[in-house]
């Protein structure tokens, strides 16, 4: 049986190793071992950190919206009640973005919310 010579795949998977590693500190950049490990936590990182940064900004996003609407003198829970009872399909993302861009659409959806809040108030006996 013929001799099977590894060094040009180990070398090829070494340097991919080792590209991902740029950039990294000390030995972390040159030495395969090690680069190896800190590659594969990387990438753990990465990964979750994808799912985490859709939370992260969801949060950004409602502290937004909270902020503008108390100018209006309503919380972000009620103002989300308002907005479901008023029929607004608009996402959490694109509300922010109007509190912050459009302060004046930002407003009319506020009065719609507001309105709708108190159409379905029951009245006190």
């Amino acid at each position: 049986m013929a001799r099977v010579k590894r060094g040009v795949t180990a070398h090829a998977r070494h340097k991919k190793v080792l590209g991902l590693a740029k950039g990294y500190r000390g030995r972390a950049s040159t030495a395969y071992r090690i680069a190896l490990e800190k590659v594969e936590k990387a990438l753990r990182y990465a990964y979750r950190d994808r799912r985490n940064k859709k939370r992260d900004f969801r949060g950004l996003w409602i502290q937004r919206i909270n902020a503008g609407v108390r100018e209006h003198g309503l919380t972000y829970s009620q103002f989300m009640h308002g907005v479901k009872l008023a029929g607004i399909d608009i996402d959490r993302k694109v509300m922010s973005d109007l509190a912050i861009r459009e302060p004046e659409a930002f407003a009319a959806i506020v009065a719609q919310a507001k309105s709708a809040l108190e159409q379905s108030e029951p009245v006190a006996a």
